[in-house]
């Protein structure tokens, strides 16, 4: 145990959500690599963001909200978002001094000493009284099984490993997938692509009219209720729908957002269903989403049997020295902030022996 070494609050993960609670951390006095630390399995400032395709350009993001303290200003849309953003990360860390670690994974964390948490990590073991756990859902992405899946002699890629239009110059896709993601790479591959086919298990909501506080307001609501009753947290899209913009309707016009449902096996040369259609293929890309990345916290056993962990506000009702960040209603960027600002409030009466329960 000699080499383990002690703070008041460790985080885990330095994008969004990590970054908003170590500012709100280093905000209320709490100094970085004393009372507390950021690490982060990253290999550069930027979270996920850094892993963007480069197609995908600022101009094109949805509703990224400024760090807290500070505003992202003159971004050129043009620019990949994976640079202008890691930029921005990369100037917070240093305005604030966060002195971030990386890159360390975080093997697991599990129960210490005197009411203390263990944090084993690639760079050795941490004991802290609170964890702040802003790990995303980058690094696990979702790939659906389907009969057949192993056959395929075409390419299978995710997302996550999304390279931009060009690499399927010719060459016939198929894309699974109702969310932002899906529609983003189907109306990107159609000018490219021999043929494109959308596959969605249901059929895609496009919402109409703005995106207004209280629509967001009502969507983080429902979310939030699946985390409390200790369910997996689904996607705030999932519950609001796709926007209707006029993107989206020339794609529809177009009949590049031609919706079919999900085939019931892949073959070697494509896709089949039940009623005896077929599709050739040469790319299978999976635009399923993503998992919330917290099995280094298994050794706590904090999941419910629904398979999620049950929060309130982003507190682990099962351990309350755990805080969620970026999980659930707070995985959008706006959300994060905030939930960075309540989680390090909730520690502050943690570490001060002072009740913490809503």
């Amino acid at each position: 145990m000699n080499n383990t070494r002690e703070v008041d609050v460790v985080v885990i993960g330095a994008g969004q959500a990590g970054l908003a609670g170590a500012y709100h951390l280093r905000r209320t006095g709490f100094e970085p690599e004393r009372d507390f630390v950021v690490l982060d399995h990253a290999p550069a400032p930027g979270g996920a963001w850094q892993f963007r395709w480069p197609s995908l350009t600022y101009g094109k993001v949805h509703g990224m909200h400024a760090l807290p303290g500070m505003e992202l200003t003159d971004a050129d849309p043009a620019r990949p978002s994976a640079e202008v953003i890691a930029e921005y990360f990369a100037a917070y860390e240093r305005a604030f001094d966060l002195r971030v670690r990386r890159p360390v994974d975080v093997k697991a964390v599990r129960e210490g000493v005197d009411g203390r948490l263990l944090v084993e990590t690639s760079d050795g073991t941490w004991s802290t009284w609170a964890l702040i756990n802003a790990t995303g859902t980058w690094d696990r992405p979702f790939w659906p099984r389907y009969p057949g899946q192993e056959t395929f002699r075409g390419r299978q890629l995710h997302t996550a490993q999304y390279p931009g239009p060009e690499e399927f110059a010719g060459l016939r896709v198929v894309v699974v997938g109702g969310g932002a993601s899906g529609t983003q790479h189907l109306m990107e591959l159609a000018p490219y692509a021999a043929a494109t086919t959308w596959v969605t298990r249901r059929p895609p909501v496009f919402r109409e009219g703005q995106f207004t506080e209280d629509v967001g307001r009502a969507a983080v609501a429902l979310v939030e209720e699946r985390v409390r009753q200790g369910l997996p947290p689904k996607s705030v899209v999932s519950v609001t729908g796709l926007p209707l913009n006029d993107a989206i309707r020339q794609a529809i016009a177009d009949g590049v957002l031609d919706r079919q449902p999900m085939f019931d096996r892949i073959t070697p040369d494509g896709v089949d269903w039940n009623d005896g259609r077929h599709v050739d293929a040469d790319v299978i890309l999976w635009a399923t989403g993503f998992r919330a990345a917290i099995d280094h916290l298994s050794p706590l056993k904090l999941r419910e049997p629904g398979g999620g962990i049950r929060v309130e506000g982003t507190r682990a009702v099962a351990d309350p020295r755990v805080h969620l960040v970026g999980y659930g209603p707070s995985a959008s960027t706006i959300g994060a902030n905030r939930a960075g600002r309540a989680a390090v409030r909730d520690i502050r009466r943690l570490l001060a022996g002072e009740p913490v329960a809503a």
